[in-house]
């Protein structure tokens, strides 16, 4: 049971026991970031179905703020350092490593934050009329499988909890939970299907200008397919 904890306190701010992990165990944690996933979607459910009782604006912003808060803006952080590095590296494959490195959050990040909790935001108060909540729950678990994806496609960019997770994930898991998950569009809503092309594109997009994956292009990653799925289940409700 221990990678599928470390996923958890991975992928979420939950208060879980220590569990003594070593390298072999952190690896094996990525097959488990979807379980994380469908905690983090089950959450998310569970405080736009709470706010829907006063109004569509309340549920958007409870489901925002519990969104943030159990990943700890993780991922958010990710998608900053990408739109930093994307932005101001120009081609200067070190001077994109370095602005990768860089703890503070510059212009580009700001921007691609604030753009993106809008339309979370947004997003939410229109999915929370239309959209089935099963279907809700499982946005963030198929933003999650695609890390499994993600680092058998890309190489790594440089060291860091980016890589570890390489000899962890593998192909005939992947598709395990992308069966499960088209199972589960096709019952509740087939517009989470979305969620493959996005992840490719992201794939394609990370090859092309940032050369690889990193930890930051995990989270970055797993934001924009975020956002794209609920997208597509709003427009297609």
């Amino acid at each position: 049971m221990k990678a599928p904890i470390l996923a958890l306190q991975l992928m979420t701010r939950l208060p879980l026991p220590d569990v003594g992990a070593t390298s072999a165990d952190m690896a094996r944690a990525i097959r488990w970031f979807p379980l994380a996933g469908i905690v983090v979607g089950v959450c998310l459910a569970g405080a736009v179905w709470a706010g829907g009782f006063h109004s569509g604006a309340l549920a958007a912003l409870c489901g925002l703020l519990v969104w943030v808060g159990i990943t700890g803006a993780l991922h958010l952080d990710g998608l900053g350092d990408i739109a930093d590095a994307s932005g101001a590296a120009h081609g200067d494959r070190d001077r994109l490593s370095a602005v990768l490195a860089d703890p503070h959050i510059g212009s580009f990040g700001v921007v691609a934050i604030v753009l993106q909790l809008l339309a979370k935001l947004v997003l939410l108060f229109l999915a929370c009329r239309t959209v089935p909540m099963p279907a809700l729950v499982l946005v963030p678990v198929a933003a999650r499988i695609a890390p499994l994806g993600w680092t058998r496609m890309l190489p790594p960019l440089h060291a860091g909890m980016g890589t570890r997770f390489g000899s962890g994930a593998s192909w005939p898991v992947c598709l395990a939970w992308s069966a499960l998950l088209a199972a589960c569009a096709l019952a509740f809503a087939p517009a989470l299907l979305i969620a493959f092309p996005a992840s490719a594109l992201w794939a394609l997009w990370l090859k092309r200008r940032i050369g690889g994956i990193s930890g930051d292009g995990h989270g970055g990653g797993i934001e924009l397919v975020e956002t794209a799925t609920l997208a597509a289940l709003v427009v297609l409700a």
